[in-house]
């Protein structure tokens, strides 16, 4: 059912799409932060799950679920919800990632 409605639906197929690499993103922080729990593996899980809120947001937007943030509308709940995700994402992940890639190797 939801793939007949996807292949119907060109905005919902592209949401499907964009979630396959957000979950290998927010996957790979995940074990990153288990395996090493440093605060730049926190915050890369943290923009690594922003960014995967920005998909999800996509997805509810055009499945129409919680109608009461009123998806898509400019000054609307799902409309600061999703900027404010994309912007934590898009800053803290590469953050994280470019002081692990600095660190010094030996230390916490």
């Amino acid at each position: 059912m939801m793939m007949r409605y996807a292949v119907t639906n060109p905005a919902l197929l592209k949401a499907l799409l964009a979630l396959v690499p957000a979950c290998m993103l927010s996957s790979g922080s995940i074990l990153q932060f288990l395996r090493t729990r440093t605060a730049t593996a926190f915050l890369q899980l943290v923009g690594a799950g922003c960014l995967l809120l920005v998909v999800l947001t996509h997805v509810a937007e055009v499945l129409q679920w919680f109608p009461w943030m009123h998806w898509g509308e400019d000054q609307s709940v799902g409309h600061y919800v999703d900027v404010a995700s994309a912007v934590l994402g898009i800053g803290l992940f590469p953050l994280g990632y470019v002081l692990q890639a600095f660190r010094v190797p030996g230390s916490p």
